[in-house]
């Protein structure tokens, strides 16, 4: 992923933003934008009496379809909240349009539809950013410092949780959410993957079992995930929705105010030859030097300082700055592409029950 930092909008011209889709996320961004000192919000997008409503509230136009809105309004940038099945062809018509932008994850519904996206950015040169928001997290900005710099000597292994539990109203509210396609392997892990390759680098293969025993549905609510990166470290991954546990980026990082938080639980370790951070603790334990590498010597133990921001405002700032050609995406969609090829992997693992490797 491209690490070039934000630069401030301060000063210069608003970028004027459009929201398709006003479903939950889409309000977020509204939210966000209506509050933001770079951006206007410049129309919504979605064909539903909700939205009318929304836009009426918010003083802006409201459209029924990108094209239409497209066709009569030239905003600085578009943030494409809406579902995953039209991500692709909305990015499309903003791309043949000249303008930004924002496309939520996951990138697409298929990796060949992915793909199809990203040589239409290629071709055209064209501002998209991907949605994967933990990118913008001071928090993972620090670990992925801490980790470049060297601090735990070259990589070994990592371990990640995301052991939550979600309400009976999350599945009874959509039912669809209990068939193939609605369990955390494809709704919650491409985060996951998406933190792990910031801070790990690519991964070249992944084995996984998945289990449905607790709630019986015909989707997964637990798996358990091996994962092979391409510099040679290995790691492994737990993954749950109907496990009493904390250990999420949701209920650790405290970014997201909406969710219990605990300061005393961490969700990854990353381990080198030298020492081991956890995150988001940011509790470091580290040899000072080569010949001192033994568990029976103690390690130097040490916090690295981190704020903690809101990593969807955080991107906001960042697409603002996009839309106005000060700085490349963050995430490319060529980022958004290989989270969701090891996405895809890992369900074609449960499946055939073998390591599949995932093409670069």
């Amino acid at each position: 992923m491209n690490a070039c930092s934000d630069r401030s909008t301060t000063g210069a011209t608003s970028s004027r933003i459009a929201v398709a889709g006003a479903g939950a996320i889409g309000r977020n961004h509204i939210a966000l934008i209506r509050a933001s000192e770079e951006c206007t919000l410049s129309a919504i997008v979605d064909p539903t009496p909700a939205a009318a409503g929304l836009a009426a509230e918010a003083g802006v136009p409201w459209f029924s379809t990108l094209a239409e809105m497209l066709a009569k309004e030239r905003p600085d940038g578009v943030i494409i909240a809406t579902p995953n099945n039209v991500h692709v062809d909305n990015a499309l018509e903003c791309i043949e349009a000249k303008v930004a932008a924002l496309v939520e994850k996951p990138i697409a519904h298929t990796v060949d539809d992915a793909e199809r996206l990203c040589r239409a950015v290629d071709a055209a040169e064209a501002r998209v950013l991907i949605g994967h928001h933990r990118a913008h997290s001071p928090i993972l900005a620090k670990a992925r410092e801490v980790v470049q710099m060297g601090r735990l000597g070259s990589l070994v292994a990592v371990t990640g949780t995301a052991m939550f539990c979600k309400p009976d109203r999350y599945f009874s509210d959509a039912p669809w959410r209990r068939q193939p396609g609605g369990g955390p392997i494809l709704i919650n892990l491409i985060h996951e993957i998406g933190n792990l390759r910031t801070l790990c680098g690519d991964i070249a293969a992944v084995q996984a079992f998945a289990s449905s025993a607790t709630r019986g549905f015909d989707v997964e609510d637990t798996a358990a995930i091996v994962l092979r990166f391409a510099n040679g470290a290995l790691g492994t991954f737990l993954l749950s929705d109907t496990s009493a546990s904390a250990r999420s980026w949701e209920q650790t990082s405290q970014e997201n105010k909406d969710y219990a938080s605990y300061d005393d639980e961490d969700c990854y370790l990353v381990a080198g030859t030298l020492g081991s951070l956890a995150i988001p603790t940011m509790r470091l334990k580290t040899y000072a030097r080569q010949e001192d590498r033994s568990w029976f010597a103690p390690f130097e133990t040490s916090t690295a300082a981190v704020g903690r921001q809101d990593p969807l405002a955080l991107q906001l700032k960042h697409f603002c700055a996009l839309t106005q050609g000060a700085v490349k995406p963050l995430v490319s969609a060529r980022d958004g592409l290989q989270n969701l090829r090891v996405v895809e992997a890992i369900s074609q693992a449960v499946r055939k029950g073998r390591v599949v490797d995932i093409d670069a």
